[in-house]
């Protein structure tokens, strides 16, 4: 009796002996495999070889873009972070990561490693937090910033949840325009944030919430109740309610464009007074559509724009990108992000 070892090849499609010199050599000029290295093979035995302080050695790489990079974040000589990853490369079998003029480019098998490192940082980074809730020992504050008149069924669902099982944490919400929600973000005052950005900042972590929509609304007092209108150069005269500085960059432009607002009327920063003074007839104005949907329906607001010409952006979840949070922040943050992916799951 005797045994040979399959395995499955991919791109032939099939399974062939592990030995077969027609799969070695295929297998060396494949992108992802060194001429060095050995064909990779199933180690049943890899979680209990393994450093498994390789694979955040190789995070480490893949984040500071190369290894001599790592080495001066690290603190370590930059052999040693060469020979950490060659280490790495011997256990799994591939080629990880090619050295570029830039820096390091990962292959697909190193794709594949980062994603799973990442998870098992983010595991070990949610031990201490989620060992707490077990224990029922946690306690502490969130403190949210949100823009005003944010309407979502998922973050709402979020906070009953949370509650629920932390029925000892403090949760503070303070509402505010968009850029002092950043702000305020930056400069710590507040642990999460909901809000709108029109830049990236590096210093924030962005999660997408959902896609707010906007409509140009006016009262039933309005002779525009009623009709739709194609042409946003006819409303130029009328009165026009602003929202200051939470007024959404793309507003401010589709607003200069036609010349919407060169007479003002009113002025609200908060979107739910704003939609008490274009109820009132004070003037036209934009809202976000869910903001104003109520009203709609009993008939006190009219949306005059088409469809196609409703602005649309994204509400991001917001944090600081330190990952060094308490663990009532960051049950919060898991429990709003879970919600969120699982709305996109097919």
């Amino acid at each position: 009796m005797f045994f040979i070892d399959l395995i499955y090849d991919q791109l032939a499609g099939q399974f062939i002996c592990a030995n077969s010199t027609a799969f070695l050599k295929s297998a060396l000029l494949k992108d992802d495999i060194g001429v060095s290295d050995r064909v990779p093979l199933i180690d049943k035995k890899f979680a209990s070889r393994v450093d498994w302080n390789l694979m955040r050695t190789f995070v480490d790489i893949v984040r500071a873009g190369g290894i001599g990079a790592a080495a001066r974040q690290l603190n370590r000589q930059q052999p040693s972070i060469s020979a950490a990853l060659k280490r790495l490369e011997d256990h799994v079998g591939a080629t990880l990561l090619h050295r570029t003029a830039t820096g390091v480019e990962m292959t697909s098998a190193g794709k594949a490693m980062m994603a799973l490192c990442e998870d098992m940082l983010e595991s070990a980074r949610m031990m201490p937090h989620q060992i707490a809730q077990a224990t029922k020992r946690v306690e502490g504050f969130v403190r949210i910033q949100i823009v005003s008149g944010l309407v979502s069924p998922e973050f709402d669902e979020a906070i009953a949840s949370f509650h629920r099982r932390n029925p000892d944490i403090h949760i503070e919400i303070r509402v505010s325009p968009w850029r002092q929600v950043l702000d305020a973000l930056e400069q710590g005052d507040v642990e999460i944030g909901v809000s709108y950005d029109a830049n990236v900042r590096g210093s924030l972590m962005y999660e997408p919430l959902l896609v707010e929509r906007q409509q140009l609304y006016c009262s039933r007092s309005s002779p525009y109740f009623g009709h739709r209108v194609s042409r946003l150069h006819d409303l130029k005269d009328e009165g026009f309610v602003l929202t200051g500085e939470d007024e959404i960059e793309l507003i401010t432009h589709l607003r200069r464009r036609y010349r919407l607002g060169s007479k003002v009327s009113g002025m609200a920063e908060d979107i739910n007074e704003a939609r008490r003074l274009i109820t009132q007839g004070v003037g036209i104005g934009f809202l976000p559509i869910l903001a104003a949907e109520n009203e709609v329906a009993k008939g006190r607001l009219w949306p005059l724009l088409t469809a196609e010409f409703e602005p649309s952006y994204d509400i991001y979840l917001l944090a600081r990108t330190d990952p060094a949070r308490d663990t009532a922040t960051q049950l919060f943050w898991d429990e709003v992000y879970r919600r969120v992916r699982a709305l996109r799951k097919p």
